[in-house]
């Protein structure tokens, strides 16, 4: 939408400036949330997963799959996972060389672990998980709106269009604003592609899940679980978009202070987990069975392993949320 077409198409001035402004306005804010997307730097796993080399040669040495998730059972042992494979063993990237943390899988493009990862997206060129989740579904917000607005403001010139095309109502003086024409087609075309797209990755947030546990439900001690991370719908949504609403609408970091918290709630490796799941953090083999530890030994453990994490800040403590219960009332200085 250039000046010269607004000009010439549009006779009212404040029609002008009312298209003029508001295309504007969501054509920079839809280039800041794309930039934000594709230029948000992965946020690297922490070193506490990683396998010394000692014992990644007692892996590598291993003569069997139990051997080896014995070995990994007993690396686990003080890290705050919940997550299992198929078989109930710890999952591990032998790429990486790391024990992975919940959520977190290997991206073959980025060739690296991801945080939470959703998908890797080839129209940003970049991952999609948890340091720029918020930014993609801003991106796909405004890119949705942006189309809409085009569509809905170059309506009544496709209308005008076939009206003269069909009911020869006079010179068909409209095919000089064929690019008007185009411009419709183009927009409503995009924002059905988009339409689908946002309000799927809505559900996804409401419900706590990543596009990889849409499709294949993340397995705990207990079993799968499709809901084993969703607290409340309000509370999954503050997990991605953070507890300052004034800042929902706008592609900025919404946590400041450590560099692995400022894109939503929580460090991106420890999640709040459903009460059955809530004996994933204590030690336990692939079989379920749990070594004894103390409530007091469990608590500590969060802590540690948060503190380990983050460094300093705030933290969340994902295994004690009830759903529906204000997230930010989980959060805890240390």
């Amino acid at each position: 939408m250039c000046f010269q077409s607004v000009s010439d198409t549009i006779e009212s001035y404040v029609q002008k400036a009312f298209y003029l402004f508001f295309f504007h306005i969501l054509f920079l804010i839809f280039l800041w949330s794309y930039w934000q997307t594709v230029f948000t730097e992965l946020v690297p796993i922490p070193d506490m997963f990683k396998v010394p080399a000692v014992e990644m040669e007692k892996l590598q040495q291993a003569q069997s799959e139990e051997a080896q998730s014995a070995i990994l059972e007993r690396l686990a042992q003080d890290l705050p996972v919940t997550n299992r494979t198929v078989r109930g063993a710890i999952r591990f990237c032998d790429k990486c060389q790391l024990i992975k943390p919940d959520r977190a899988h290997h991206c073959s493009v980025c060739r690296q672990c991801v945080l939470k990862m959703d998908h890797h997206c080839p129209w940003v060129n970049n991952c999609v998980a948890y340091h720029n989740y918020k930014f993609f579904m801003l991106f796909l917000m405004y890119a949705l709106l942006y189309c809409v607005f085009i569509g809905a403001t170059s309506l009544q010139y496709f209308i005008h269009f076939w009206k003269i095309w069909f009911g020869d109502q006079g010179e068909l003086d409209g095919m000089g604003k064929f690019h008007l024409l185009f411009l419709f087609c183009v927009s409503l075309m995009f924002a059905v592609s988009l339409n689908s797209l946002f309000f799927y990755h809505c559900y996804l947030i409401l419900h706590n899940r990543s596009t990889l546990e849409a499709f294949r439900p993340p397995m705990f001690r207990m079993g799968k679980d499709k809901d084993g991370f969703s607290i409340g719908k309000y509370n999954n949504f503050q997990e991605v978009f953070g507890d300052n609403g004034r800042l929902w609408c706008l592609p900025v970091f919404t946590r400041g202070g450590i560099p692995t918290a400022c894109f939503s709630l929580g460090d991106g490796v420890i999640y709040p987990v459903r009460s059955q799941h809530q004996g994933g953090l204590n030690t336990y083999n692939s079989m379920g069975s749990t070594q004894n530890r103390s409530p007091l030994d469990d608590m500590s453990l969060v802590a540690e392993a948060t503190i380990l994490a983050l460094g300093a800040g705030t933290a969340v403590l994902g295994p004690t949320v009830e759903a529906n219960e204000p997230l930010v009332n989980q959060t805890e200085t240390v």
